[in-house]
């Protein structure tokens, strides 16, 4: 994905996230445990992402959400979530229409 692109994307079921002092985990359950070994480890950034994601949303309204939780611009916005999509999709955690 890169800057400009619109997709609809939604995290894959079968994770929870945990706090662990500062930082997030997102680690498998039931079924996903044979697909994934290992956890997510998170910011409170990323955090905030994956409980957007649990619903199907376009990256445009992702950086909305990050605009209004954080007080940020466009431009960080976007490279956060290309960032964090880039992030998912290479750890096959991530549904979405490119």
């Amino acid at each position: 994905m890169k800057s400009g692109d619109r997709i609809d994307m939604k995290v894959k079921e079968g994770f929870v996230v945990r706090k662990i002092g500062k930082q997030y985990m997102a680690v498998p359950v039931g079924g996903r445990t044979r697909d994934f070994a290992g956890v997510i480890t998170l910011n409170e950034t990323g955090a905030f992402l994956w409980e957007k994601l649990q619903t199907e949303q376009t990256t445009e309204a992702l950086v909305g959400f990050l605009m209004e939780e954080y007080d940020i611009d466009a431009k960080h916005g976007e490279e956060s979530v290309l960032a964090f999509y880039n992030m998912l999709k290479k750890n096959n955690l991530v549904d979405g229409n490119e």
